[in-house]
């Protein structure tokens, strides 16, 4: 990721609250807004494995602990609804309920958390790999459903472009190896 390492200063940070992700990164991109500092880059999800994530969306040089990136949502059927969440090595897989975010008192959008399992279901296997799904909730933002993911791995704490996703690795792991299979 070449050309981002040198787009940004050195210290630079990129921590977005959800509303930030959502209200500003999200709507912008799905409306074909410019975004001031381009830190957020686009990849196709269901192309990549969870493990090669991290190096084409790391930001400079600094040690990350987050992956921002857009990618497009891909339909199970091309007539359907239902997404289509899986890869080569397995798939992504809804957990929980949908969670609000809001922004002065008002719903902007929903976030989806999303488990990845290595194999087919139904007897895949739960890796400790896992994203937020982030979708703009009015007409006012953006076409409805529309949405962006978040990715992260669960221990440390984007046709319409319609997913943005950040990356978090399990604490205490390195990313050279494949955590969670």
């Amino acid at each position: 990721m070449m050309e981002l390492e040198s787009c940004v200063p050195p210290g630079f940070r990129f921590h977005p609250t959800e509303e930030e992700l959502v209200g500003y990164y999200l709507q912008r991109k799905i409306n074909s807004i410019r975004i001031d500092l381009n830190v957020i880059v686009e990849i196709d999800l269901y192309k990549m494995e969870p493990w090669d994530i991290q190096a084409r969306c790391n930001i400079g040089n600094e040690e990350q602990s987050e992956w921002y990136f857009f990618s497009y949502k891909d339909r199970k059927y091309p007539t359907g609804t239902r997404t289509n969440r899986a890869t080569d090595a397995g798939f992504w897989k809804a957990t929980g309920r949908d969670k609000s975010v809001v922004s002065k008192n008002k719903t902007i959008g929903m976030r989806k958390t999303l488990v990845f399992y290595k194999g087919r279901a139904p007897n895949g296997r739960k890796t400790d790999w896992i994203m937020h799904e982030y979708r703009l909730q009015t007409y006012e933002l953006g076409p409805p459903q529309a949405s962006f993911n978040f990715f992260f791995t669960s221990s440390m704490q984007m046709k319409m472009f319609t997913d943005i996703y950040v990356f978090i690795p399990i604490a205490g792991r390195r990313m050279g190896g494949v955590p969670g299979i």
